[in-house]
C-alpha cells in the first residue's frame, strides 16, 4: 500500500511559481524552494526529480494560469478582441502591483537562462507559443466576427500582442512615472497593426 502525500501538489506548485517568479531561477536556493512551498529535499526529489523539476511544473502552471484567464475573460466578454484587450490590459497593468514580479515569468526566464539550462529554457520557449496559440485563435475568431480584417495574418498579430506585454510590463518597470498604460494598450488596438 502506498503512501499518500502530505501535501496538496497545486499549492507546492502555487507557492514554488510565485518564488521563482519573484526570484529568477538563479536566485533562488534549495533552501529557499523548501521555505517556500514547506517540503524537505527528499520529498522534493520524489515529487519532481529535482529543482529544475518543481521549476517545469511552475513554468507549466504559469502559462496554464495565463490562459485560464484568457478563456475566463472569454466567457463573459462579447467580443474576442477585447478579450484580448482585457487581458493585456490585466497582465501589464494589474501585474504592477499584484504580482510577485512585474516582468512575466515566462519572458523572465528567457532572458536569464542561457544554453546550459536548454531543457528549462525549452519548457519556457513551448509555455510563451502555447499562450501566443490562444492569443492567434481569439485573433481568427475576431476575424470571423468581422472586428479584424481577414487579410491580417493571425499569428504575427498574436506575436505582437506577445511582443507589446513583454515590452509594456519593463517600459513601466523602468519608469516610475504614472504612465498611462490604459491609453498606450488601447492604442495597440484601435492602431496598426490591428
Amino acid at each position: 500500500m502506498s503512501k499518500k502525500p502530505k501535501f496538496n501538489r497545486d499549492q507546492v506548485i502555487s507557492n514554488a511559481t510565485n518564488l521563482y517568479w519573484e526570484k529568477g531561477y538563479h536566485a533562488t536556493s534549495m533552501r529557499n524552494l523548501q521555505d517556500a512551498i514547506d517540503m524537505r529535499p527528499g520529498s522534493i526529489y520524489a515529487e519532481f526529480g529535482s529543482k529544475d523539476g518543481v521549476f517545469k511544473a511552475s513554468l507549466q502552471h504559469y502559462a496554464q494560469l495565463g490562459i485560464g484567464q484568457l478563456h475566463s475573460i472569454r466567457a463573459v466578454t462579447s467580443s474576442p478582441l477585447g478579450t484580448l484587450k482585457t487581458f493585456v490590459k490585466q497582465a501589464v497593468i494589474d501585474t504592477q502591483a499584484g504580482a510577485p514580479s512585474c516582468m512575466c515569468m515566462l519572458a523572465k526566464t528567457v532572458a536569464e537562462l542561457t544554453d546550459e539550462q536548454e531543457d528549462l529554457l525549452n519548457v519556457a520557449k513551448e509555455s510563451l507559443k502555447s499562450v501566443e496559440n490562444e492569443f492567434a485563435s481569439l485573433i481568427v475568431e475576431a476575424q470571423k466576427m468581422g472586428e479584424v480584417a481577414e487579410e491580417k495574418n493571425a499569428s504575427e498579430l498574436a506575436r505582437f500582442v506577445q511582443i507589446q506585454i513583454t515590452g509594456l510590463r519593463m517600459y513601466a518597470k523602468t519608469n516610475d512615472d504614472n504612465l498611462p498604460l490604459e491609453k498606450m494598450i488601447n492604442e495597440l488596438f484601435d492602431h496598426y497593426p490591428f
